[in-house]
């Protein structure tokens, strides 16, 4: 399905907590299959869905769907810790409302993720893959992106967030080529612009990470249209 895939399957430890949580995987695990997802039968309920990529150690997906109980989400993530950390978010906070894929998001959305079903994407601080040798493993790719806007209904967004400035530069001009997609933030004098942080989204470890480094945080957001 795919020869470059952007990330690298870190090991890491889990905790015992984790481990505990992981156990109850099956309670909110969506298995990987080659059909497209029925949202409404595995949430119990007709609620918009937003599709997390790579949601890390889970802490702002859980924090994101507390805040909104009216509102599904799936989220996709490949490191076993992450998965674990966020089914004890899950069940320390009595979520009802996330549902977890452990792999691949590009096969994840190819196989599972039905043309016009998405309401949002949402992509915190993906691997920036730095040294230019690598930059074709950088999940933001023009191929990446269309796909992402062929999944979101019309008026659905995508929102993604960076600290590596050339990635987000990058990324930003994989967006704007799409030809579905339209950046509200953009204006005559800048035709692609950033996006100012939105106060939903809480700050991520990684983020954290970032800053201390000094890194400037670069919002992007594109909508369906």
């Amino acid at each position: 399905m795919r020869e470059i895939r952007s990330f690298v399957l870190r090991s890491g430890r889990m905790s015992a907590a984790q481990k505990r949580s992981y156990g109850l995987y099956s309670r909110w695990r969506v298995p990987f299959a080659r059909e497209f997802l029925d949202s409404e039968k595995i949430f119990g309920g007709k609620n918009p869905l937003t599709v997390e990529i790579g949601f890390g150690m889970g802490e702002a997906t859980a924090l994101i769907a507390e805040g909104n109980p009216d509102k599904n989400y799936l989220g996709v993530e490949v490191y076993k810790p992450g998965v674990g950390k966020l089914l004890w978010e899950i069940e320390k906070r009595g979520l009802q409302n996330i549902r977890i894929i452990e792999h691949d998001a590009v096969e994840v959305l190819a196989c599972m993720i039905a043309p016009a079903s998405v309401h949002a994407f949402h992509i915190f601080f993906p691997d920036p893959w730095p040294k230019k040798k690598h930059h074709k493993r950088r999940l933001l790719a023009r191929s990446f992106t269309g796909l992402l806007a062929e999944k979101l209904v019309k008026g659905g967004y995508i929102y993604a967030a960076t600290d590596w400035e050339d990635y987000a530069e990058w990324a930003l001009a994989e967006f704007a080529a799409v030809p579905e997609l339209v950046n509200p933030h953009a204006g005559s004098f800048a035709p692609q612009s950033f996006a100012p942080r939105p106060p939903w989204r809480p700050q991520t470890k990684f983020e954290q990470k970032g800053i201390a480094k000094n890194h400037k945080i670069r919002e992007l957001y594109f909508v369906r249209s």
